[in-house]
């Protein structure tokens, strides 16, 4: 059996489950310089960053076949490759639960080692992430709509995520200024 935890998929899977892991939160810190930006310009995209007392709300992909799981993996390999640690957590279904559901879901992970993590961005402003977001575009599309696409999977699920939610308000409320529209 094997899980992942992307909140959206791009393989076969046998069962989605929502959930979340404990101890960290998400963040938009980490650079892309192969999906939503360039070298030139990054965009930012989500890494997940350790926080006492804090849930990070997603979901979990079961895997059965060995080959969608190898296909699975090779995908996440690709689409992730700019995160420099994997971890293998808890995920929970139910916050009271002090057992978790599935254990050794794989989280990827841009840590703040910038000798080994040369995408990582790290914290700014609200307002100064919003604007590189706004700005940034790369081969899989605007950085704004991986915010945006994620802001609206997240509400899908359940989760308002108070960075996700905030760091979305402050690029709408940017956009006019920066002469463009919500794509």
């Amino acid at each position: 059996m094997g899980w992942v935890s992307p909140v959206w998929s791009g393989f076969n899977y046998d069962d989605r489950v929502v959930g979340f892991i404990k101890g960290y939160r998400r963040v938009f810190y980490q650079g892309s310089t192969d999906h939503r930006g360039t070298p030139e310009y990054p965009g930012r995209t989500v890494t997940l960053e350790p926080a006492d007392g804090e849930v990070c709300w997603g979901v979990a992909y079961k895997i059965s076949k060995k080959e969608d799981q190898e296909v699975a993996l090779t995908y996440l390999e690709v689409r992730e490759k700019q995160y420099d640690e994997k971890a293998y957590l808890d995920f929970f279904t139910d916050p009271a639960a002090t057992t978790p559901a599935v254990s050794g879901v794989i989280v990827y992970i841009g840590s703040p080692d910038t000798r080994r993590n040369q995408n990582y961005l790290g914290p700014a402003p609200l307002e100064e992430i919003a604007k590189q977001i706004i700005r940034a575009e790369g081969p899989s599309g605007p950085n704004r709509d991986y915010l945006f696409q994620l802001e609206s999977a997240l509400l899908q699920i359940g989760c308002k995520d108070k960075h996700v939610i905030d760091l979305a308000n402050e690029a709408r409320r940017l956009l006019p200024e920066m002469g463009l529209t919500d794509s």
